[in-house]
């Protein structure tokens, strides 16, 4: 049996309420097990923020239930709800002269009271949150010193003092280049496989929330949520349906999104492998696509492996075009075309 952490039952969330009531998603149904990272996608508008703030009791529910290990949201008080929940916001939070120990110490505040003053089990958890996001060495470094990646980890970090069986984070990859996503989103990963903890982040980052999460939660522009391990919901067909839009395709096979062009010329090639790749997608941003050859034709591209690749344009019967990189080869091509 799994422990289930989180549940959404018939859940209708938005704004408003009575007549001024705006809807903007209805039942929805979902649930979340200790030590699982679920990502939660969509496209921007479908109200993925929407039902982050919901989940971490900042705006009430319009309809419906959710229950947070057994308790229903809405019965919690503020206090009951911080043991329960640990939020990281996609707010860049700046506070002038503060220590990453002092920020990460503040995770404790559910427990030290008016005073805020941390005993030793509360220094303990600190540490220890610290040490899990590997910046310990930045421990009394100033918070506005450190790069985005590493404030980010603080935030985490502060989620991880904090100790609640959930923690929920709105995008927080936003604004960060790409080693850095990587890095985080390993961390959340680490984070919920290590300690047991439920971990809900939205996010954008399609690619990685394939590779890294347990399971996915889509929400989609008619309201509906799709629940499933992605690879349930690649083998079931769900991003197409999801992430449709035009000259847009999502390719099952390798779990990215395909883009469509316009091709006004097509040219038959000999050979295949990696290069072939390249090559074709060069040609397509040109409206050239490139088809493997069945035979030998009065133009056609060779891609010679003999030693290093070469790129050969075929024309009339001679070679009128030989490079050993794509960018001068896909140049003469065109030239040699017109």
């Amino acid at each position: 049996m799994q422990n289930e952490v989180l549940q959404i039952k018939n859940l209708s969330i938005g704004y408003g309420k009575n007549k001024k009531e705006k809807t903007v998603c209805e039942s929805l149904y979902a649930q979340m097990n200790a030590g699982e990272l679920v990502c939660l996608l969509g496209e921007n508008g479908t109200g993925k923020s929407t039902l982050i703030r919901t989940l971490c009791g900042f705006q009430p529910a319009l309809h419906g239930n959710a229950f947070l290990n057994g308790k229903e949201l809405s019965n919690l008080s503020e206090k009951e709800l911080a043991l329960v929940v640990s939020v990281v916001l996609t707010d860049r939070v700046i506070v002038p002269n503060a220590t990453v120990k002092e920020i990460v110490g503040l995770g404790r505040s559910p427990y030290t009271g008016m005073m805020g003053k941390l005993n030793t089990e509360d220094r303990q958890f600190v540490d220890e949150a610290i040490t899990k996001c590997g910046i310990q060495h930045k421990k009394n470094d100033r918070l506005s010193n450190l790069s985005d990646g590493e404030r980010q980890k603080v935030f985490i970090a502060k989620a991880l003092a904090q100790n609640t069986p959930i923690i929920i984070l709105d995008e927080p990859t936003a604004f960060l280049d790409m080693p850095a996503r990587v890095e985080i989103i390993q961390l959340l990963r680490s984070i919920a496989s290590s300690s047991g903890k439920s971990v809900l982040m939205s996010t954008h980052d399609l690619d990685l929330a394939l590779q890294m999460a347990d399971k996915l939660w889509l929400l989609s522009k008619n309201g509906k949520l799709q629940v499933g391990s992605p690879e349930d919901l690649l083998m079931n067909n769900s991003f197409q349906t999801l992430f449709k839009n035009r000259g847009i395709e999502f390719d099952n096979r390798t779990g990215l999104f395909k883009v469509e062009y316009q091709h006004n010329i097509i040219l038959p090639v000999k050979g295949r492998g990696f290069e072939y790749v390249l090559l074709r997608r060069a040609f397509a941003r040109k409206g050239i696509k490139l088809s493997p050859a069945k035979e030998e034709t009065g133009i056609w591209i060779e891609i010679d492996r003999e030693n290093d690749p070469v790129f050969k344009f075929h024309k009339e019967g001679k070679v009128v075009t030989s490079e050993t990189t794509i960018e001068r080869f896909v140049s003469n091509t065109i030239t040699s075309l017109n």
